[in-house]
């Protein structure tokens, strides 16, 4: 993609993470996930932590509750708000930066650990992103890294919510590629970062399929947009029923609700002092 289709995305995707309400799709479905990855890195009092496109704070603000002095650094700075008010809430500070993943404001070898939970996988080009983290960690530095993997429930309505919109602009590669062990080696083989990987899943629940889809349409920022893309052309029906036969074939609950889970690699890293 030439340099002004690559400013248009960047605009485009700060727009539409600022739509709808992410703090709320973020703490109902994947908070956790920010504290498993903070205790699996091993924070430590005192250690200055990044966390890159780090939203509303998922595992910034777990990182400064165990003591680090953190970074949050994010394409759309208007979710920093809302993760200033979970900040205040949990009692800690946050900095928060605004910045893109492929070219951080930031300084060479600046910190302990490097976070990142489904957030630099979005990045449209990949090995800039990756190449960022590694830049930025210090000599005997921990890098943490959370991606949906491809066979994932949400890289599966990824695609479903793709097939129905317009094709992005050359160059740019999918998300759900940062959840492949092996896509994601071939990111850091140069970094002098060594990787331990593993998958891990994230449950989800919601009264219903219907429950689920009018959540998504109305708070999260990618639903959103294909909606307000689709619905006036009377395409969004057609997505819809999409979204709605994957969320049904995952489905694991017994009952009459809605249960489905995430799975995604956790990537834990390591640098040589």
């Amino acid at each position: 993609m030439d340099v002004k289709e690559l400013l248009e995305l960047k605009q485009q995707e700060r727009e539409m993470w600022a739509r709808g309400d992410y703090a709320a799709i973020a703490r109902n479905m994947f908070w956790e996930v920010g504290e498993r990855i903070v205790r699996s890195v091993r924070v430590q009092p005192g250690e200055r932590v990044l966390d890159v496109a780090c939203g509303t704070g998922n595992a910034a603000i777990r990182a400064a509750s165990a003591g680090g002095r953190v970074v949050g650094v994010d394409l759309a700075p208007e979710l920093f708000a809302p993760g200033r008010a979970l900040a205040a809430e949990a009692g800690v500070e946050v900095e928060w930066v605004e910045g893109d993943a492929e070219s951080l404001p930031l300084q060479d070898v600046s910190f302990d650990v490097v976070l990142s939970t489904f957030g630099c996988m979005f990045a449209p080009r990949h090995e800039l992103a990756a190449s960022e983290l590694a830049r930025v960690l210090r000599p005997g530095g921990r890098l943490g890294v959370c991606s949906w993997t491809p066979q994932s429930s949400i890289a599966a309505l990824m695609r479903a919510m793709f097939a129905h919109l317009p094709p992005g602009p050359d160059g740019g590669q999918p998300p759900p590629l940062w959840g492949d062990e092996e896509h994601e080696r071939s990111l850091f083989a140069a970094s002098g970062i060594d990787l331990r990987c593993r998958r891990r899943s994230v449950e989800f629940r919601f009264d219903s399929v219907e429950d689920a889809l009018r959540i998504y349409e109305t708070k999260w920022g990618p639903f959103i947009e294909a909606r307000e893309t689709l619905q006036p052309e009377g395409r969004w029906r057609a997505l819809r029923d999409d979204l709605a036969d994957v969320l049904d074939a995952r489905n694991t609950s017994a009952g009459p609700g809605l249960v489905y889970s995430g799975e995604y690699l956790e990537v834990l890293g390591a640098r040589a002092s």
